[in-house]
């Protein structure tokens, strides 16, 4: 009897143990994320790549046969994370063809070029170069360096277009959530002097070049985003490792949003959302924002009550009726440019 009661309580001092060093990890971890991203943002970053790449695995079964891939060309000397893929159809050989720019998601903490491989070889099997653009992560990097790099992206793209088998007169800037936000900016760059000087970014392409914009789920006003970010834990997050503070300045979250910088200069733009995106008022504001300014846009939104409800970056999962129409109204709008 008393060799039991020794044992439990042995046992019950290991148990206190336990449960004292795991309250104290805990809270670690919670004052971490008091005075730092660090954390969450790689809490999210771990998530974010797992899901991103089954979901670029699950995509490998619809991409068309034939098609090639230059792997990990250096757009910046320089940079170390300035890299970029592009997908063709192997029969183009070296004729110019068509480019799609598309940056990929992740709460810009998140994703890379290979999470979105296989959506850009689809989108390159109709007889496009799709270049998957690389940049740096948050808060390793900081607003507005991922700009700046695919701005120096495609200003590489344009000076090789030749030697790559590219058409330099022929771009169209795409990009899903956080990339979605960011082929918006460089658009209002593309096709706004007044915000290029405001930004003090030259443009590294033309707005004859710049033919088109497809965006998928992106956060293109900082003023939404920034009403909920106190009571979001990703969006606080994700906010205070992009921009560097957790209340960045009000010039600050101006300049990163697309909405107010539209004009009627922005070019033709196909934008959805799915109904169950928390993102889902950002394209709205946007689509709204365009057609205010006379721009040709092409939406596919869904009503509120579609169940199941569709949920961010809907458009990469093809088990869904809708993915799939939305891949068809894609390709449709390109054909248009």
């Amino acid at each position: 009897m008393v060799g039991s009661q020794s044992l439990a309580r042995r046992l019950l001092r290991g148990l206190s143990t336990a449960v004292g060093v795991l309250a104290a990890v805990v809270l670690a971890l919670m004052l971490a994320g008091i005075v730092s991203p660090w954390p969450s943002a790689l809490a999210i970053r771990w998530l974010f790549e797992r899901d991103g790449a089954a979901t670029n695995q699950a995509l490998q079964a619809s991409v068309p046969a034939g098609i090639r891939t230059q792997a990990a060309l250096r757009y910046d000397p320089g940079d170390p994370d300035a890299l970029l893929d592009i997908h063709r159809p192997a029969a183009s050989k070296d004729k110019p063809l068509p480019v799609i720019v598309w940056i990929h998601g992740g709460g810009f903490v998140a994703g890379s070029r290979e999470e979105v491989a296989n959506y850009a070889r689809i989108l390159a099997g109709d007889g496009y170069a799709v270049v998957a653009v690389d940049y740096s992560l948050a808060p390793e990097a900081h607003y507005p360096t991922p700009v700046l790099q695919l701005n120096r992206a495609l200003a590489f793209l344009g000076a090789n277009a030749r030697r790559l088998g590219l058409d330099p007169d022929h771009f169209v800037l795409g990009g899903d959530s956080a990339g979605a936000q960011l082929a918006g900016q460089l658009a209002a760059l593309v096709s706004s002097p007044d915000y290029a000087q405001e930004m003090g970014v030259p443009p590294a392409i033309t707005r004859a070049q710049l033919r088109g914009a497809v965006l998928f789920c992106g956060p293109h006003d900082a003023r939404l985003m920034a009403r909920r970010s106190s009571s979001s834990w990703f969006l606080r997050t994700v906010m205070w490792s992009y921009f560097g503070a957790q209340k960045p300045p009000l010039a600050t979250m101006e300049e990163f949003s697309v909405v107010p910088h539209v004009t009627a200069r922005f070019p033709p733009t196909f934008v959805s959302v799915g109904n169950g995106d928390p993102l889902a008022p950002q394209s709205l504001a946007l689509a709204e924002a365009l057609e205010r300014n006379g721009v040709r846009t092409e939406t596919l939104f869904y009503a509120a009550d579609l169940a199941p409800p569709l949920p961010h970056e809907y458009q990469f999962d093809l088990s869904h009726p809708e993915s799939v129409d939305a891949l068809r109204r894609t390709r449709a709008f390109l054909r248009t440019l």
